[in-house]
């Protein structure tokens, strides 16, 4: 099982609101969207693409800096601490867009279980839609991308996990439904499956 971390474990859409909100605002733009243009993608992606004339490395630095200094409103999704806690170490993983340090500081704010193997932004190449690092994490698990389920919020992160080989249940916390069709299964959010562990199997019900 691969998770994603912010919209499927983590609800952190306050924080990255206020966070991109403060950045535009820093540089005088106008970007309706920015929100929704930043989930589910690394912050470097979404400012090489907004902003490529900026210093890219320091205004990475500002914003994972600002999201670090704030965890107000952060809270465990529904069903999350249930689904992610029950399984083993060597049967799961985080991969997330954002940095590492960020994603230890909303799992111990919401009160997850740290996770032996995190794949974080540092750790590719090549940010979501790029299956990297789905990839990544499946060879670190031991297993082939084809034997993994990747639970995402974003059409980014769904493109990621059917791009690596993997099953891909959707979770319309972030995104509506109509958005996420490119995944196996559509569910509203964790607390709508069962996710149990037998023998060497798991199994979603």
């Amino acid at each position: 099982m691969l998770f994603d971390l912010d919209g499927v474990l983590v609800d952190s859409r306050a924080v990255v609101e206020r966070t991109w909100l403060k950045w535009i605002a820093r540089h005088g733009l106008v970007i309706p969207d920015i929100v929704r243009r930043s989930h589910g993608r690394r912050s470097v992606d979404t400012l090489r693409e907004l902003a490529p004339a900026l210093p890219i490395d320091a205004e990475v630095a500002w914003l994972e800096a600002t999201e670090l200094a704030d965890s107000e409103g952060l809270v465990a999704l529904p069903g999350a601490l249930e689904a992610f806690g029950g399984l083993p170490d060597n049967r799961c993983a985080i991969v997330t867009s954002g940095g590492r340090a960020l994603a230890r500081m909303r799992l111990r704010a919401t009160g997850f279980p740290e996770p032996t193997l995190v794949v974080a932004a540092e750790d590719v190449r090549a940010g979501k839609p790029s299956p990297e690092g789905y990839e990544l994490a499946a060879a670190r698990l031991g297993v082939d991308p084809h034997e993994c389920v990747v639970i995402e919020d974003t059409p980014a992160g769904i493109s990621a996990g059917r791009a690596a080989g993997a099953k891909v249940l959707a979770l319309a916390t972030t995104f509506p439904a109509s958005a996420l069709v490119d995944a196996d299964m559509i569910v509203p959010s964790l607390a709508s499956i069962r996710i149990t562990q037998r023998l060497d199997d798991i199994e979603i019900e």
